[in-house]
């Protein structure tokens, strides 16, 4: 793909209906590249609709529900609305962070981008607990046994070799934790982090790993008593979300 014709606005050529920044920029932590301790992308997520034909019609090969395209300092994914169902359903920390970023931050949102956001509450449930606190155990892995992995650019190395720990990830176990808990409790995931300083710090190091650790022991208990707490309904509302589903797939290839 070439780099310099590349339009991330319209990066694929199936109806995008939803589509918005992720990751650092939705969390008010991205550190311009300029920066020495920049290691963030401009992540981006989107959810399409794919021709009647990919659903109905003969095998096409590999499965188009995931497409992932990384060009430049942008890292995308996008996902078929069934495939975004299902992860929804199942509160997917990042997936279901796409339907409470800030307005702003949206860079394309059709009638029906909007109508799975004016119902985002049918995908709430406790199963949130699950799904963060397990993203965040595995961030705890990584922060510590994944060091210089390919994936990583040279200022992320060169920190970890810095700091004998992944910092990225710490700070993403932090948040992650944080944001399980407010869920949990609130009803409300907060995207955009109040504690937005704080978490830059970590990604800079300015943590000890000692702290990270005994501070995410902390927030994993929390997190527990949350669930504890929760009003959240024990599973999402399957039934409104297959509705839902199906009407937006019925008025997409019916009109």
């Amino acid at each position: 793909m070439n780099k310099k014709n590349f339009d991330f606005k319209n990066p694929i050529d199936k109806e995008i209906i939803l589509y918005g920044y992720r990751g650092s920029k939705a969390h008010g932590t991205y550190i311009p590249d300029s920066q020495p301790q920049s290691t963030d992308d401009i992540d981006l997520m989107g959810v399409f609709i794919s021709p009647i034909e990919d659903y109905f019609g003969l095998p096409r090969g590999k499965d188009r529900g995931t497409i992932e395209i990384m060009n430049g300092p942008y890292d995308i994914v996008l996902y078929d609305i069934r495939k975004m169902f299902s992860l929804l359903l199942n509160a997917n920390p990042n997936v279901l962070s796409l339907l409470w970023i800030k307005e702003h931050l949206f860079v394309k949102k059709l009638d029906y981008g909007k109508l799975i956001i004016e119902n985002r509450d049918i995908f709430s449930s406790k199963l949130a607990y699950k799904s963060f606190t397990g993203y965040a155990h595995g961030q705890l892995h990584r922060m510590t046994h994944s060091q210089c992995q390919g994936y990583m650019g040279d200022k992320r190395k060169q920190l970890v070799d810095k700091f004998g720990y992944d910092t990225k990830n710490a700070s993403h176990l932090i948040r992650l934790l944080k944001m399980g808990i407010e869920f949990l409790l609130t009803g409300e995931l907060n995207v955009w982090r109040d504690d937005r300083d704080e978490l830059i710090e970590i990604k800079q190091g300015k943590w000890s790993l000692e702290k990270v650790k005994d501070i995410s022991s902390c927030y994993f208990l929390l997190a527990q008593s949350a669930l504890l707490k929760s009003n959240l309904p024990e599973k999402p509302d399957y039934e409104k979300a297959e509705k839902l589903l199906v009407n937006i797939l019925a008025g997409t290839y019916c009109a």
